[in-house]
């Protein structure tokens, strides 16, 4: 049975940080010798799902990753570092930023390779979304990684708005027989 919300302790965000590292293969590559763009998506996701079911005490899933940016490319040979923080938190879904720095191991040092966002939901056994504890935002950091995370999903709702009228309006176009090809 999960718990009520409002049973919930508040967590601060730095309770969900993880903190992952790899030695990049030549499995991991492509021909040009740097990481495949859907590995470094694999291993944000992972690490992010760590933090949000760090924080949510419960399993979760994925929901969406946006703002994905790759900044420079990961090459084969270096050590991959990805750390990842819830920022914001819903009433069922949380924001976890995943930053990928990476660089030789001979070298004690690291370039900022990668920034994501990801949203996920916190899921009973049974598969149905439940809450999660609030944040306790205890810095100005915190409170400005809290009020972009409100900020993005704030837009990824008004955009599942806008999505949502246009392809009514094109349903109703179909419908009219106005609109004949369809691509998909």
């Amino acid at each position: 049975m999960p718990v009520p919300e409002q049973d919930l302790p508040a967590r601060p965000p730095n309770a969900s940080i993880v903190e992952m590292n790899g030695l990049v293969l030549p499995t991991h590559a492509n021909v040009l010798g740097s990481v495949f763009g859907g590995q470094v998506m694999a291993w944000i996701d992972l690490c992010a799902a760590m933090s949000a079911m760090r924080h949510a005490g419960a399993q979760c899933v994925t929901a969406s990753m946006d703002a994905l940016d790759f900044i420079q490319p990961i090459k084969v040979g270096h050590v991959v570092n990805l750390r990842s923080m819830v920022n914001y938190v819903g009433r069922t879904s949380m924001e976890v930023g995943v930053r990928v720095e990476a660089g030789s191991p001979m070298a004690d040092t690291r370039e900022h390779v990668a920034s994501a966002y990801l949203t996920f939901v916190a899921v009973t056994a049974e598969g149905k979304a439940t809450a999660v504890p609030p944040l306790s935002i205890e810095s100005a950091t915190e409170r400005l990684r809290f009020e972009e995370g409100a900020a993005r999903r704030a837009q990824r709702l008004q955009l599942a708005t806008e999505r949502r009228r246009l392809r009514d309006q094109h349903d109703q176009r179909q419908r009219d027989g106005a609109d004949t090809e369809d691509s998909g």
